[in-house]
């Protein structure tokens, strides 16, 4: 058999035999270097909890997305960078720099907010050369960081907030304190397991006095689950952190219930502080004038100090003791010491604001982050920079829909939901491309497969994307409840609920509450295909601890259905997953339902996503989440008997690596793709062994992906969506792959794709934009070692060369290219010579009529001085021929049109043939010589131009210009008697 039908015979929906499996457990690590991860947007920011400036440096900020990492401006928010994304945690509560060092930073992970969609972090980051490299320092089992102060003279003294486990309890929480720049930190303040440090902040003017937050507080296992106790409180030590005493004086105590406290220093006056406090009926902001001995309230409006568990941050202005800022649902400000206020910014452009950073030698500059992002004003908040600048968008689930170029969809926090296309028509992803589609910040987005047009969300909207138009169109609202059958007439739901059409009958859309629905006629009526799937009692998870017996506690029916997965080969087989650990599945379309929960699953396993097999109705894999029972365990179930028996398939995965989602490959059997709270994983063998495909993205949380053709379209929540383009290489991976030096892969379909030509200026540099996908032919191949020389030649149905790429051709420098228009050429890469999986793009045209391309000059994007491309080729079959090192083998692959263009393939075929006749004179009279042939290029091109401008007929005109320049040269090499 030769390679390319054995590469074909691997790709066919069967298990490998178990020599080829063996190979698969091998695939080598980081063997995936050629294709890359691309981010496409949305840029609408997410939540934000920390932020800091330089003082000395007033354009350059850091702000610390909650699950997006570390970012930097140097042009007071005009843009931002992610300066984070090489780190292990892209989880983030505290960024801070070293008053006395600008180039020491110090960051704090896990996101330090107690909150149902939080992510954790591992501990404590230093960079030394203002976030250009990082070593993490230490307090790993932490999880949350939500506050760090560094002493104002000693950089390598500093005090850490630790609010620990949210979900357990766990003793590395509470204040620490190093004095060796983090290379070790000791517990200074601590209570017990359940009680974590909240806050921590040093007086300005001696750094041996601080104050610190502690907070007891705990998330629980179901939906908005949480819980506090007693020890929390505001201290305060004198000596540098050794001895500690708890203020009073007027404060509420825990007899009133008191919860979190929020903290602020008058810079200008240190004896002035003032605290939000969370307690009851003596709720309140609280004003002391004698460094914490005693307090009296100033307000009782909730507006300024509600929501403590999620807000809590109190700024004073540097000039002045009685002006400070309140940060809550709107950012308040107070100029008499907190007896009244008025809104500094509130909605449109933010809700719910986490933290105020004033520049102390230029107060009017100011740094504000929310749940939407950061925002700069340095005119004393009269005008505000932009958070549509920010890729830090919170995404629950992903989908994509039917159209070309495909739209990819989510629900994201705070913000609604967004629909973003896959590639942009004028060169990159922009504004341009992405829009909301109608369904709440939280939601599943179901685009119609029928009608791409129309999309389905929320608990349930349906959007027109032609009119605009948003109708509720949910079960839940009367007509289901009046019709039901006999069950409960009250549906419960969390905040993100399955919305997913059939993959067998297109106009069949499923919904889960507590029990499972169906509507075919979108939703003008729905259909209850289940009674209530939870589960009607349990044991308290242990993880809920001290506060087991406490009434929220208290076992009840409060479970959802929060996966459904239908069969892709029977329309009556469906699965449902619960979020307080139940797997149930039907055979007949929801007559009847089994339960076939696996064995080692028990109450409050969330079954966060399930998968049915494209190949087998007895096939299901489920991702199961126990992230809210305080175990980072990954977990993944997969059943090949209907649910009889299950097997944990794991090996691989890091061991604290949470599973969000699990899906199977639709063209290959046993290819299954997982998304953690920090990665992407694939397997090769059904799940029998894992490997990372994490590769240039950050770590961040993977909520879902979903395979989208060749490709695989991820959510993040806090990094927005992302794309790997064409993962054909994957699906061919074989025993012969892992064997061979070399293997040439069969690429996948290619599309000619040309952007808007001379119709707008291209959208400048600074503006937030996402990468198109690769133009053109992707090449995939893997290399077992490093190769001396590998040459690539793409050769057309007659056999002609038309394309050759060598490893030693010169490669220009980077740039942006997906950024901007075709028409500002570039010289192509080289086909790389390392070992790995790599990637080479060749972009559908015949070559340059010359190599007179120079490199670009250092510092500029693109080298308009190449010559023009050579034409388009016309869809049809190619061959691409790979050579390593001598030894050469072939693939070959299709070429077509893009699908929107309607141009009929006579009129394309004219076009070709005119041009090509036209580039081939070129050619030929480049080797002549004599009077006239110098001539033929610059006379040729325009001509050429002329065709190739649009995939449209060429006008009589265009037509009749090029037969006479053809024979207007014919006629000169009959004059001359070139041959």
């Amino acid at each position: 058999m030769t390679l390319s039908a054995t590469l074909v015979a691997s790709a066919l929906p069967l298990f490998a035999s178990p020599t080829a499996l063996a190979a698969q457990a091998t695939f080598p690590s980081g063997a995936v270097q050629g294709p890359r991860w691309r981010h496409i947007g949305p840029f609408r920011a997410g939540r934000t909890k920390s932020a800091v400036g330089v003082p000395s440096q007033p354009n350059v900020f850091y702000m610390a997305a909650t699950n997006g990492g570390v970012w930097k401006t140097n042009d007071a928010g005009r843009t931002w960078n992610p300066i984070f994304d090489a780190q292990n945690t892209g989880s983030v509560g505290a960024v801070e720099v070293a008053p006395s060092n600008p180039n020491i930073l110090y960051v704090g992970s896990g996101e330090g907010l107690q909150r149902p969609d939080l992510s954790t972090g591992n501990g404590m980051y230093r960079s030394d050369d203002a976030g250009r490299t990082w070593a993490h320092l230490g307090l790993r089992d932490g999880q949350q960081i939500p506050r760090i102060a560094i002493d104002p003279t000693n950089p390598e003294r500093l005090f850490v907030a630790v609010l620990g486990h949210p979900y357990g309890p766990n003793t590395e929480r509470g204040i620490y304190r190093s004095l060796n720049g983090g290379t070790s930190f000791e517990r200074v303040l601590f209570k017990d397991e359940n009680t974590g440090g909240a806050d921590v902040v040093l007086s300005p003017n001696d750094a041996n006095t601080v104050y610190a937050v502690l907070w007891e507080a705990r998330q629980g296992p179901w939906e908005n689950a949480a819980w506090s106790g007693p020890n929390s409180g505001l201290f305060k030590s004198t000596d540098g952190g050794a001895t500690w005493t708890q203020l009073a004086g007027g404060l509420p105590t825990t007899a009133d219930g008191l919860g979190r406290l929020g903290i602020g220093i008058s810079p200008n006056n240190p004896r002035r502080l003032y605290v939000t406090a969370t307690a009851g009926g003596k709720s309140g902001l609280y004003r002391s004038d004698d460094a914490g001995a005693t307090w009296t309230r100033t307000t009782t409006d909730s507006r300024i100090f509600g929501r403590g568990d999620d807000f809590a941050a109190v700024t004073v202005d540097p000039r002045d003791p009685n002006t400070l800022y309140s940060m809550n649902v709107v950012a308040w400000k107070s100029t008499d010491a907190g007896v009244t206020w008025t809104a500094l910014r509130g909605a449109p452009g933010g809700d719910d604001y986490q933290r105020l950073w004033m520049n102390p030698l230029v107060p009017s500059t100011m740094l504000l982050v929310a749940d939407q992002g950061a925002v700069i004003t340095v005119n004393d908040g009269e005008t505000w920079s932009s958070w549509y600048n920010q890729g830090t968008a919170q995404f629950y689930h992903v989908t994509a829909d039917n159209a070309w170029p495909y739209r990819v969809c989510g629900g994201q926090q705070e913000s609604g939901s967004a629909c973003v296309s896959s590639r942009g028509d004028d060169g990159s992803i922009t504004y341009r491309d992405w829009r909301p589609v109608g369904a709440s910040e939280y939601s599943y987005v179901a685009p119609d497969p029928l009608n791409p047009d129309i999309v389905y969300g929320g608990t349930v909207s349906r959007f027109d994307r032609r009119t605009g138009q948003t109708q509720n169109v949910s079960p839940t609202i009367g007509r289901a409840r009046a019709a039901a059958a006999t069950g409960p007439e009250y549906f419960r739901g969390v905040r993100t609920m399955p919305i997913l059409f059939s993959p067998i009958n297109p106009r069949k859309l499923y919904y889960g509450t507590n029990v499972v629905w169906s509507t075919v006629n979108g939703g003008t009526t729905w259909k209850r295909l289940s009674d209530d799937l939870s589960r009607e009692t349990w044991d308290v998870p242990a993880s809920v601890g001290k506060y087991a017996t406490t009434p929220a506690a208290k076992p009840s029916r409060r479970g959802v259905v929060y996966t459904i997965a239908p069969s892709y080969v029977d329309s009556n087989t469906l699965w449902a997953g619960t979020d307080d650990g139940l797997v149930h599945v039907t055979r007949n379309g929801g007559a009847t339902w089994r339960n076939v929960t696996p064995p080692q699953i028990s109450a409050w396993w969330k079954v966060s996503i399930m998968d049915a097999s494209h190949f087998s109705a007895t096939t299901a894999y489920a991702a199961v989440n126990t992230l809210r029972l305080d175990d980072l365990r990954p977990h993944i179930y997969r059943t090949r008997d209907g649910g009889a028996t299950w097997t944990e398939i794991v090996n691989g995965i890091a061991t604290d690596a949470p599973i969000n989602v699990v899906r199977e490959d639709p063209k290959r059997r046993g290819l299954l793709y997982a998304g953690s709270e920090t990665q992407v994983w694939f397997s090769l063998d059904d799940g029998d062994h894992w490997h990372s495909l994490r590769g240039n993205m950050p770590a961040i949380s993977i909520r879902d992906l979903v395979i989208k053709d060749d490709d695989i379209a991820v959510g993040t929540h806090g990094r927005g969506f992302w794309i790997l383009d064409n993962t054909t290489a994957l699906r061919q991976w074989s025993e012969a792959t892992a064997n061979a030096p070399a293997t040439l892969f069969k690429p996948a379909v290619a599309t000619r794709v040309r952007y808007s030509m001379y119709t707008d200026t291209p959208v400048p540099p600074d503006e937030p934009r996402a990468e198109n996908p690769p133009d053109g032919a992707m090449i995939d191949y893997y290399l077992s070692r490093t190769a001396q020389r590998v040459t690539l030649e793409i050769v057309n149905a007659t056999g002609r060369v038309i394309r050759a790429f060598s490893s030693s051709d010169p490669t220009p420098a980077p740039t942006d290219a997906g950024n901007w228009p075709r028409y500002w050429f570039r010289p192509a890469d080289a086909p790389s010579t390392k070992a790995g999986l790599q990637r080479f793009t060749w972009d559908l045209h015949y070559a340059r009529p010359s190599n007179e391309c120079s490199l670009p000059i250092s510092g500029t994007p693109y080298n308009t001085k190449c010559e023009p491309e050579g034409p388009w080729v016309m869809p049809g079959v190619y061959t691409a021929r790979l050579t390593v090192d001598g030894v050469a083998q072939s693939q070959s692959f299709t070429v077509r049109m893009d699908p929107r263009v309607k141009m009929p393939m006579a009129a394309l075929k004219q076009q070709h043939d005119l041009s090509l006749a036209l580039y081939d004179a070129m050619l030929e009279a480049k080797t002549l010589t004599g009077d006239g042939f110098a001539g033929v290029a610059a006379a040729h091109q325009p001509v050429i131009d002329a065709l190739q401008d649009s995939d449209a007929p060429a006008t009589d005109v265009m037509v009749q210009t090029a037969k006479a320049r053809l024979a207007a040269y014919a006629a000169l090499k009959a004059r001359t008697g070139a041959k």
